[in-house]
């Protein structure tokens, strides 16, 4: 029932968005039919000012439809872990964290914190998200891949250029129903003092829980909630979403390859570029999107990136369903 209800609820905002935008066009054509006829320029001015509104959810709509894979209405998890590369690496990571903060914020989702590992002088090491809300895996997966940064460094004296990497990596929450097959053989669970904020509590007790999956070595971490139990009962959480999006993506490859495509894996491989030196870019290598606004982009402006991500990928889907020629 309550994946049923969760269903019922996506579809009534979609055909919701798609009588709202109906309206808002048929409004429109009233409204320039009359100034045409009573030739009223602040009308025709009006009309106009209103298209770009409608182009703009008209996107968001076609952005929308293209969210039809299994999983991705469900909410996301997100994990973000700093290059090699120390101080100025991890900086990158903490600026990366904040960008997927603010676009949460702005898609209203829900944020939170399962786990943070700061760095020794500035940024963090790692940290793991919960985000949760309407499609937020189905955004989000477009960003798992390594983040290239090229900036004047903050951290250098002499005020030289530099290189960072920080790989982010995010799968789909998955509900209590969903029954992932785990053997106590093949996880090992440690337990570790929490490094970052959570009070007094959190910080003189071995409450941390981080659990390895050792045939995939898939690692997940839970620190943030308010006792070991709870940490445990997350981080298992985590580790069994994981494994079932792992599994779908074995069945979409198994699928790929009945049906002849023969594109490489890129998972873990660069997917875009940040540059704010010695000019303004960001660059998706995947589809080749790119703005001359990146303060933008790390200011949680995503949408851009995702929409072209989904919209190759369904390119992608539609000639793997054709078959070679």
């Amino acid at each position: 029932m309550q994946k049923l209800n969760q269903e019922k609820v996506l579809l009534e905002r979609a055909v919701a968005d798609y009588n709202e935008l109906n309206q808002k066009v048929e409004d429109n054509l009233v409204l320039l039919e009359m100034a045409v006829e009573a030739q009223d320029e602040d009308s025709f001015k009006e009309v106009k000012g209103d298209l770009a509104n409608i182009r703009a959810r008209i996107e968001d709509l076609e952005l929308k439809s293209l969210l039809n894979g299994e999983l991705d209405g469900n909410g996301a998890y997100l994990s973000l872990h700093a290059g090699a590369g120390g101080t100025e690496s991890q900086d990158w990571a903490s600026i990366l964290l904040r960008m997927y903060t603010r676009y949460a914020e702005k898609q209203g989702y829900k944020v939170e914190v399962l786990s943070i590992n700061e760095g020794e002088e500035a940024g963090i090491k790692s940290a793991s998200l919960l985000i949760q809300g309407p499609y937020a895996y189905g955004n989000l997966k477009a960003e798992s891949g390594v983040h290239r940064l090229v900036r004047i460094s903050p951290f250098d004296s002499n005020a030289r250029r530099h290189t960072s990497f920080a790989s982010v990596l995010t799968w789909p929450e998955i509900n209590d129903e969903v029954n992932i097959d785990v053997k106590d053989e093949e996880v090992r669970i440690d337990t570790y003092r929490s490094s970052g904020a959570g009070g007094q509590h959190v910080n003189k007790t071995d409450s941390a829980i981080r659990i390895t999956h050792i045939p995939t070595g898939i690692v997940v971490t839970c620190q943030n909630q308010r006792s070991q139990h709870e940490n445990r009962a997350f981080a298992w959480k985590m580790l069994k979403a994981q494994l079932y999006e792992r599994e779908i993506e074995k069945r979409k490859a198994d699928l790929n390859a009945i049906a002849g495509e023969k594109k490489a894996n890129e998972w873990g491989s660069q997917i875009r570029s940040y540059v704010l030196h010695p000019y303004q870019l960001a660059k998706d290598h995947r589809t080749e999107f790119e703005t001359g606004n990146p303060a933008a982009v790390l200011d949680g402006d995503l949408s851009g990136f995702i929409h072209a991500f989904l919209r190759d990928k369904a390119l992608e889907g539609k000639a793997a369903e054709k078959g070679p020629e």
